[in-house]
């Protein structure tokens, strides 16, 4: 059963940044696709980005096109999500989760394309 650990989460003022790290608990994530995605409260899960297993195909949720960056190390051990430009309506838990398809070239944000889910961490953007 592979574990994914999130951290980087926090408290910051509106315009500010954070990266968010995403690595297994053990092992690497593999030729999977990689997904962030984030919930807050009352509201339903969406998806914020996603990169393909190959690193070359990235996505983004609309809000946050521009401002959030996802990339994966070579060693495919970590996968980041890069935060500028944070708003008060990015405030969230954040969770990665990996997809069920090995090598799979493009991304998705659908849900059951991914198996493995974190914990989450939280992100708070608030003066």
């Amino acid at each position: 059963q592979l574990q994914l650990v999130e951290s980087g989460g926090g408290l910051v003022q509106p315009g500010g940044s954070l990266r968010l790290s995403c690595a297994p608990a053990g092992g690497t994530l593999g030729s999977y696709i990689i997904g962030w995605f984030r919930q807050a409260p009352g509201k339903e899960r969406e998806g914020v980005s996603c990169i393909s297993s190959g690193g070359s195909i990235t996505e983004y949720t609309d809000s946050v096109k521009g401002r959030f960056t996802i990339s994966r190390d070579n060693a495919e051990k970590t996968v980041y999500l890069q935060m500028n430009s944070l708003k008060p309506e990015d405030t969230a838990i954040y969770y990665c989760a990996r997809g069920r398809t090995w090598g799979r070239r493009s991304c998705t944000f659908q849900d059951s394309e991914y198996v493995y889910w974190g914990q989450g961490t939280q992100v708070t953007v608030s003066s």
